[in-house]
């Protein structure tokens, strides 16, 4: 690190948990987020502002006028602009050292294993189970750390998948793909806008710690946000040994 990086960081830094070492790694990790919305632009934020070297963030949308009451990443000038395109402005004015790969497309298939295999750590951000779970099985499939988070009116949860660690579970062990789960989006439904803030600050969070090595990420743990009455709740769940994504891996 330079000067000006050990003065940047210097909070971390003080921190033993992180230090110069934890920065470093910081440094030169690289994550993926997917999805540049109300989840994706906090998460964005503190990831760049902590010093994580890369960023690739993939969103195929534009900014729409109704975003900027929570996607904090967007801004009126930005309006009718790609989303990706918006988060590397945003994000480059806040730490100009930070490195931002804009991907305008819905990842899938090959190229979404390829974004997956190059990353340290995986942020779902996304409003739509079928990302989700193709996030999830690209994870599970290249072993890369995974962050979902997800919000709508007052509720959020966010949890960590790792499948590096043999008792893990996967995304589909929790939800599985394909049972009868109503998917509500914010357009229908509405959301508060500070719940998108808190989820998508705990992924940070959760992916910082990931990168770093520290404290003890959600894994085998939801972490449930009731946002009217400001009560967070943590449920314990565990493998599902049939799990059709990840039963059969060791």
């Amino acid at each position: 690190m330079n000067d000006d990086q050990l003065l940047r960081y210097s909070r971390h830094i003080l921190l033993p948990e992180i230090g110069v070492e934890g920065q470093e790694a910081l440094l030169g990790a690289k994550v993926l987020i997917v999805g540049a919305g109300g989840l994706g632009s906090p998460a964005a934020m503190y990831l760049a502002a902590a010093g994580v070297g890369s960023l690739v963030i993939a969103d195929d949308d534009d900014v729409d006028l109704t975003n900027l009451q929570r996607q904090i990443l967007h801004s009126a000038e930005t309006v009718g602009r790609p989303k990706v395109e918006s988060a590397r402005i945003s994000l480059q004015r806040l730490n100009p050292l930070a490195r931002v790969v804009p991907l305008q497309v819905r990842l899938d298939g090959d190229a979404l294993d390829e974004q997956v295999a190059a990353a340290d750590v995986v942020l779902d951000c996304c409003d739509n189970f079928a990302t989700r779970h193709a996030v999830n099985r690209a994870c599970v499939k290249l072993r890369k750390p995974l962050v979902s988070g997800a919000a709508i009116r007052f509720d959020g949860q966010v949890s960590v998948f790792d499948l590096r660690r043999p008792e893990a579970a996967c995304y589909h062990c929790l939800f599985p793909e394909g049972e009868d789960i109503e998917e509500v989006r914010c357009a229908v439904m509405g959301v508060f806008a500070p719940i998108v803030g808190l989820i998508g600050t705990t992924q940070a969070a959760e992916a910082l710690k990931l990168i770093v090595g520290c404290g003890t990420p959600l894994v085998g743990r939801l972490l449930l946000l009731d946002g009217l009455a400001m009560e967070w709740r943590s449920i314990g769940f565990g493998r599902d040994p049939g799990c059709a994504v990840c039963g059969g891996a060791g």
